[in-house]
């Protein structure tokens, strides 16, 4: 693992600070080369808590897990040492740490929105230059240049009746054409190439092929997968990342800056892809960021990511100006841990970046719902039947995109030269999407932009003039025009469904929400074309939530989406049964969301207790299953003598043996034959980092004091004559004496639970009756056994 890793200072988990006496590490700090290199490396707070039986725990591995129950110790340790302290200084401290998490996301909720407000006011005008440029201010938007609305200082003038200050670029259509497939091509290599800048590479194997031996040199670290940290949403990794994982660099400044300025210009090319989900790995990039401001976060993964996960929900509430939304999306489709504490601060969160980003008002209508309506007409009871319809087809939308998306991702992104070279992929994405879209004016614009134009009601005067409602007064008085209009209209609703299969995935960043609600606008629209009672925009809102619940398999978080996003609050019951009914049929055509499917394409490690609750149900399966193989055991099974000192050659071997592999969440298993029996009982066990910490021979690590062929003691008592602990090491403080145990013949549900619920890093199997260890199971074999469940 190299030393200058920009990471080890932030994303892993660091142990944190205050006074200890412990008397086991006292021996040794036998010389103060040993005691600078424990006091920089192991905290006294976690020298405290190596007197019980957890152990200490160093920075985490890359892409590993976190110890959720140790992190909740820590933290109670830290709360207890500054609590114990008397005097004005530890009063305040006290009162920092208590408000420092209100703190704190009110500063990640001010910068979500400075951050969105550029974002969004530099796409609306570079997304224009397709099309032309404003005269007056070439910074200006379409709307902006044509209505004198200027973010920042709010409506100037009411909307005109003709643009003069929006020069296009030529008036003949096919010149037209040209530019703008010409700029958006130019747009696409632009932000492809931003996101090239954030490739990396993880030191890791796939979840479940870590057993597999390997030949190589065990000295060299084993290779990794590349990716592109600033591709895609995002919202797979973050999901990962809460539930426990860590994946390095991945929240990093240089990431949020690349992902806000590739979503720039990915989102102007005019793909079928939105800015949503950029916007939420933004927003856990500041609360990340924010957070390392704080001790109390910086040193704790389990509180980084309640942190974390209240950042998630200033995302969406800059995104779509939908701050409950915003909460209840972090609560149901993100967090795996979402304690009512954290409830709280992203409701704060969510407020403050949505008061900023309304004072900031990047859409210069001193508003923040996106999509205002105001149909004034009401449903009755025989539109339910059309709100079904419109449930059916957003679930079947949703359904076939997951499974064509996912095999497209497999197939097309296979080939060498696409895989090799994500850049040109973007390229042919673009051109396909300017060829399909520029003929059909209604997927012409902008995602936001389409859902604005078809949500419309035609009977207002102000939008009496655009081309939805002149189509449509045209389509009542000729049936050519209304199957010319139908017919535009089937046409945007199959070239979304289409396009956004094969963008999803490509290396820009990018999002599918804004697409799959143009797609559900679109074909609501149409149905509205054959219900004369109300106005075709009903169905156009309902249908757009119908088709990205299909996709998504949001509920709750998506009614209020809509609701915030429109304005529409008689509209709640007719959304509830589309959404409902969508994520029933799309469940019953692909069990998987986007997001999951996309877990899945990626490779990261993840575990969501209960779907896999509902995969081992279906059969009946024991933990043994979960056992790694004989060779996996032997290599990582210590048997312990009674002098409870062991080689330390023996121990570096083995430490070889876990790093050839990749296995850096594994560690290392202590037994003990118990007197007058072959019987080996577990004793304790000792992580991988904590292993490389005492046997490094590097000069900033426990192992440079010792002679290379010193013994190493790994249990008992602390060591208490002097010349003993001179001569040998003693790793009995980061030993866990008390490691979670289960029984080999316990269902795998068992496991299933203990790990998704107690957040484990690992799992000890012993024997039924004799209590001898039979394996070691760590939380990415679960994971792969579960992946090959499906």
């Amino acid at each position: 693992m190299p030393s200058d890793d920009v990471e080890s200072a932030t994303e892993r988990t660091h142990l944190i600070y205050h006074a200890a006496n412990d008397r086991r590490l006292s021996h040794l700090q036998h010389e103060d080369e040993a005691q600078s290199i424990i006091s920089s490396a192991v905290t006294k707070d976690e020298q405290q808590m190596a007197g019980s039986t957890v152990g200490e725990r160093l920075p985490y591995n890359d892409y590993t897990t976190i110890d959720w129950l140790h992190d909740l110790v820590k933290d109670s340790y830290r709360s207890r040492y500054i609590k114990s302290r008397k005097g004005l200084r530890y009063e305040l401290i006290s009162l920092f740490e208590a408000s420092s998490g209100w703190i704190a996301v009110i500063i990640i909720g001010t910068l979500t929105a400075c951050v969105a407000f550029v974002v969004d006011v530099a796409e609306a005008t570079v997304s224009d230059w397709k099309l032309g440029y404003c005269t007056r201010n070439p910074l200006l938007n379409r709307e902006a240049c044509c209505d004198d609305k200027t973010p920042l200082l709010g409506i100037q003038s009411e909307i005109g009746d003709q643009c003069k200050h929006f020069q296009l670029w030529s008036e003949n259509y096919w010149a037209s054409f040209a530019i703008y497939v010409a700029w958006a091509l130019l747009f696409g290599i632009i932000s492809s190439s931003a996101t090239m800048l954030t490739k990396s590479s993880l030191p890791a194997v796939a979840p479940g092929k870590a057993d597999k031996s390997n030949d190589a040199d065990p000295k060299s670290p084993p290779v990794g997968k590349s990716m592109y940290m600033a591709a895609g949403s995002g919202i797979p990794e973050i999901k990962t990342i809460l539930s426990g994982f860590v994946i390095p660099n991945f929240l990093d400044l240089k990431v949020l800056v690349v992902k806000g300025f590739g979503a720039i210009f990915a989102v102007a090319t005019g793909m079928c892809l939105g800015k949503e989900g950029p916007f939420v790995h933004i927003s856990t990039c500041v609360g990340y960021i924010v957070g390392n401001w704080f001790p109390k976060y910086r040193e704790n993964g389990r509180k980084l990511r309640e942190l974390l996960s209240a950042a998630c929900a200033s995302g969406l509430s800059v995104a779509f100006g939908a701050p409950i939304g915003g909460v209840l999306f972090s609560y149901e489709e993100i967090s795996t841990y979402f304690p009512r504490k954290v409830l709280w601060r992203a409701f704060l969160c969510s407020l403050f970046a949505a008061m900023v980003l309304k004072a900031l008002n990047p859409t210069g209508t001193g508003k923040l719902v996106l999509f205002e309506t105001n149909y004034g007409t009401s449903y009755s009871p025989i539109h339910y039947v059309v709100f079904v319809v419109l449930g059916i087809a957003g679930g079947v939308f949703g359904g076939i995109f997951c499974k064509a998306n996912f095999k497209w991702s497999k197939w097309f992104r296979s080939y060498g030269l696409i895989k090799n070279h994500p850049v040109f992929e973007v390229f042919l994405v673009v051109l396909a999407t300017t060829l399909l879209q520029f003929p059909n004016p209604l997927t012409r614009e902008p995602g936001d932009i389409i859902i604005k134009n078809l949500l419309v009601d035609c009977r207002s005067p102000k939008s009496a003039d655009s081309w939805v409602c002149t189509h449509e007064a045209a389509a009542a008085s000729s049936t050519s025009a209304r199957w010319a209009y139908v017919g535009w209209l089937t046409y945007g609703t199959l070239t979304k469904l289409v396009l956004t299969i094969i963008t999803f995935g490509c290396k820009v960043p990018s999002g599918v929400i804004i697409p799959a609600l143009d797609a559900g606008a679109l074909f609501g629209r149409l149905l509205g074309q054959s219900i004369g009672t109300i106005s075709p925009g009903i169905f156009a809102m309902v249908g757009a939530a119908a088709f990205l619940a299909g996709v998504s398999r949001m509920t709750i978080s998506l009614c209020v989406i809509m609701f915030e996003l429109t304005g529409e609050l008689e509209y709640i019951v007719p959304h509830m049964i589309a959404i409902l009914v969508a994520k029933w049929v799309a469940d019953a055509i692909s069990s998987e969301g986007v997001y999951d499917l996309a877990q899945t394409v990626l490779g990261h490690p993840f575990l969501d207790a209960d779907h896999a609750t509902l995969l081992v149900r279906k059969e009946s399966r024991l933990v043994q299953e979960l056992i790694p193989p004989k060779q996996t055991m032997d290599e990582i099974t210590v048997t312990v003598p009674p002098s409870n000192k062991v080689p330390r050659a023996l121990l570096q071997k083995k430490l070889d043996q876990l790093h050839a592999r990749g296995l850096m969440d594994a560690g290392l298993v202590l037994v003990q034959p118990l007197p007058g029996t072959s019987v080996h009982v577990l004793q304790g066990y000792i992580a991988e980092g904590e292993l490389a910490f005492g046997l490094s021979s590097a000069p900033d690590a426990l192992g440079s004091v010792f002679a290379a062929d010193a013994e190493v003691r790994v249990l008992g008592s602390p060591l208490e004559d002097e010349r003993e602990a001179q001569a040998v090491m003693d790793l009995t403080p980061f030993v866990d004496r008390t490691p979670l145990t289960l029984c080999v013949a316990a269902p795998v549900e068992y496991a299933v639970e203990m790990f998704g619920r107690l957040g484990l890093r690992h799992l000890c199997v012993v024997e039924e009756g004799t209590g001898a260890l039979v394996g070691v199971v760590i939380k990415k074999r679960l994971v792969g056994f579960l992946e090959g469940l499906h």
